[in-house]
């Protein structure tokens, strides 16, 4: 509970952007995470660095948790405020803050979301490729390391991440990174942050890489024979260094599932891959008559094409739309979504192994993964009490089989609550021993969202 004399020295600050209505902490006690929800005891709104500094300064002598708050759009529960405290709601800033076309770059503040970025460069030929599939915040997304679709061609935010303005728990203000394409200047401060999901300091801008719209798009669907086929016809895709934009999986469940959702007329519950090409007319050409000649081996049938805007922005709304549409197979169950990374050449083994698991179990298990860079996503429902436990099963032995593949507990959607028993695993006992190192100097009081990432390191 925060002391009286704290909100009072919080209003002056802040006036009307602290609030402690029972409805608002509601809101930002919650991701879209099937972690329990905890309440804070008060949500601050932010609208400048300079206000993310005075009240983590605050909190900071107070001994008072901060978790920065976003979109709500996570599903490790990195923004739900476990210990009380303050959420840190930071969508009011909302500023793009430049522009610049000649170098393809762009600096936002942090509340500014992925598609408000691409609206406001639409007009200069430029785009901002990385895609979760949510409309979430940048600043949540270089927080949380964030992929999705298009990864396979454009990497993820580690990648599209130029620099960064950040406020330590202390209240001082970091800038890291700059506008050059690469620097060997002292230690990568930018990558430190990028990822640590507010658990070493508070991103408040973020300076982002854009790419020059492409030529021609064009978007397909194929459905395979078998989960196996359409697996391996990736895995070859990647190997012969085609520079398809996305290449998207959904097996017979899921397909089934957003069939009914999305109202995907024409397509069948079947194992499917969801592609797009980006790049000149011939190269498009080139790359899909290459993709096709191996699906048709693995067992694919004919591409069906969506050429115009509408169609693909159909075609990827249902995509993005699979975790809903897999949650209507069985209104009102419960619901774990894992998601893992694996090397590409053991990927057909580590899909087909869970999707097995699943079926032993007699569970509801849909699997849609950016397979081309490795990562799947498991969504298990769950009816009863066995299916809680046979899914708690399943979850680990799929995490463990992804490490011991060479890969990892989490490709995208990070640590947060749910992965943190993981992280030793994967990572080795002197890793996570220099991680909490890290963590103690550049927040030795435990206030920036405590629970998180690091297993027991505020015990």
């Amino acid at each position: 509970m925060i002391a009286a004399d704290t909100l009072d020295h919080l209003r002056s600050l802040l006036g009307e952007r602290l609030q402690t209505a029972a409805s608002v902490r509601e809101h930002h006690a919650r991701d879209e995470s099937g972690h329990p929800s905890a309440l804070p005891d008060a949500v601050v709104y932010a609208e400048s660095t300079d206000d993310v500094a005075a009240i983590l300064r605050l909190a900071n002598r107070c001994r008072l948790p901060v978790v920065p708050f976003g979109t709500g759009t996570g599903i490790e529960g990195a923004a739900i405020p476990v210990r009380g405290g303050l959420s840190l709601d930071l969508s009011r800033m909302n500023r793009v803050l430049e522009v610049n076309v000649d170098d393809l770059d762009a600096r936002v503040e942090a509340g500014v979301t992925r598609l408000a970025l691409n609206e406001a460069v639409r007009g200069h030929g430029l785009f901002f490729p990385i895609d979760p599939g949510a409309d979430a915040s940048l600043g949540g997304m270089a927080a949380t390391r964030a992929s999705g679709t298009n990864a396979v061609r454009y990497g993820t935010m580690r990648e599209n991440v130029l620099g960064l303005t950040v406020v330590t728990a202390a209240g001082e203000v970091v800038r890291t990174g700059g506008r050059a394409r690469k620097s060997s200047a002292g230690y990568d401060l930018t990558r430190l942050f990028v990822g640590s999901e507010g658990t070493l300091g508070v991103i408040t801008e973020v300076h982002l890489r854009l790419y020059g719209m492409p030529e021609r798009i064009a978007a397909a669907v194929c459905a395979f024979d078998t989960l196996e086929g359409a697996v391996r016809s990736v895995i070859e895709t990647i190997q012969a260094g085609i520079p398809v934009a996305r290449i998207e999986l959904l097996d017979e469940l899921q397909m089934q599932a957003s069939i009914a959702y999305s109202k995907l007329e024409g397509l069948q519950p079947r194992p499917t891959l969801f592609y797009e090409f980006h790049g000149s007319e011939a190269g498009v050409e080139e790359q899909a008559n290459a993709v096709a000649a191996i699906a048709e081996a693995h067992g694919g049938g004919a591409f069906a094409w969506a050429h115009r805007t509408e169609e693909r922005n159909r075609l990827w709304k249902a995509r993005h739309a699979a975790y809903y549409a897999a949650l209507a197979l069985a209104p009102g169950s419960g619901s774990l979504v894992a998601d893992v990374c694996v090397p590409i050449s053991r990927l057909a083994e580590c899909v087909l192994a869970a999707q097995a698991d699943a079926r032993r179990e007699g569970l509801l298990a849909a699997i849609v993964g950016h397979v081309g860079d490795g990562n799947f996503h498991v969504l298990y429902l769950m009816r009863d009490e066995r299916e809680r436990e046979a899914v708690g099963r399943l979850h680990a032995s799929l995490v463990e089989r992804a490490i011991a593949a060479g890969g990892t507990c989490t490709g995208e959607h990070g640590i947060g609550i749910g992965k943190r028993r993981y992280l030793e695993r994967e990572h080795g006992a002197t890793a996570v021993g220099l991680m909490r190192a890290l963590k103690c100097t550049l927040d030795p009081h435990g206030i920036l969202n405590p629970g998180k990432v690091l297993p027991e390191v505020d015990a």
